[in-house]
């Protein structure tokens, strides 16, 4: 590898595409080959632009990190699903179409769900994962994040602030700068930005939240894949409480939980959070 493929920075990564079961994934990958590569789960209405650099990157300069927008989302071509257990199949199908046979996870809000899925349906593919500001499936209060996201788009179109502000953040002293400096850290690429995703799409995958929530519980208890768990204190979206229940049912779980932070605590906290990540993944 050469060093300027060594100190390239997420910013900077150019889009690659794939090709499998009918569908051109987008993805972008940066860091070290030739170990277990983490794969990175976008949340809600995410595509590739919507990971903070802060987290990525570090994690990058010790892992082969591989970024990619859903099925329908961005530059991804298809429908986007309207379950998290066919987004799950749809990850296992790109993971597969890049030649890796066993990954590691990291999965944000949706992008946790889908690990979820993944891993008890395709649990050879995965070595370890990393769930954070996500809930299981049939969790409480999971079906109420479409009315509190629809509620928070509409503030943010009112107040001319993107939703995340509100969905993410506390807002108070601590939350609303920590806000504005996520929200610009994701403006710093300037290049080769995605698409935002279109309503249709966005109303599908909030359809597939609802079902998720909707649905039996599953046996956790099955999964002995070694497991981060990361959220704040107060997560308006997928209630905090939500975590303390995956730890609960995912024998030998981590849980980390920051102090006055909501949904995006591990954005908030970047630089306390990338390195229990890191020291997770190393043993």
């Amino acid at each position: 590898m050469s060093s300027g493929q060594r100190t390239e920075t997420y910013l900077q990564v150019p889009a690659k595409i794939v090709k499998a079961g009918g569908v051109t994934y987008s993805y972008r990958e940066l860091g070290p080959r030739g170990g277990v590569p983490v794969v990175f789960l976008i949340h809600l209405a995410g595509t590739m632009d919507n990971w903070d650099p802060r987290i990525i990157n570090p994690i990058a300069a010790k892992h082969h990190v591989i970024t990619f927008s859903n099925r329908g989302v961005g530059a991804s071509t298809g429908t986007v699903p309207d379950s998290i257990q066919s987004m799950a199949d749809d990850a296992a199908t790109f993971i597969r179409a890049l030649g890796h046979g066993q990954v590691d996870l990291f999965g944000f809000s949706l992008g946790g769900m889908i690990a979820q899925a993944l891993v008890l349906k395709h649990p050879g593919l995965v070595r370890k994962m990393v769930l954070a500001g996500t809930g299981p499936a049939g969790g409480d209060g999971i079906r109420n994040i479409i009315g509190t996201t629809y509620k928070d788009v509409l503030r943010g179109t009112l107040t001319r602030q993107d939703p995340k502000e509100f969905l993410f953040f506390n807002r108070n002293a601590a939350g609303r700068p920590a806000a504005r400096a996520f929200i610009n850290r994701l403006k710093e690429r300037t290049t080769d930005r995605e698409t935002p995703i279109k309503l249709s799409a966005f109303q599908t995958q909030l359809k597939a939240i609802r079902r998720w929530g909707l649905s039996p519980s599953a046996d956790l208890g099955v999964i002995t894949q070694p497991t981060l768990i990361a959220n704040g204190d107060n997560d308006r979206m997928v209630p905090s409480v939500l975590s303390s229940d995956l730890h609960r049912r995912i024998t030998g779980s981590e849980l980390v939980i920051y102090p006055d932070s909501g949904h995006g605590a591990i954005f908030q906290f970047h630089d306390r959070f990338v390195p229990v990540v890191l020291d997770f993944f190393a043993h």
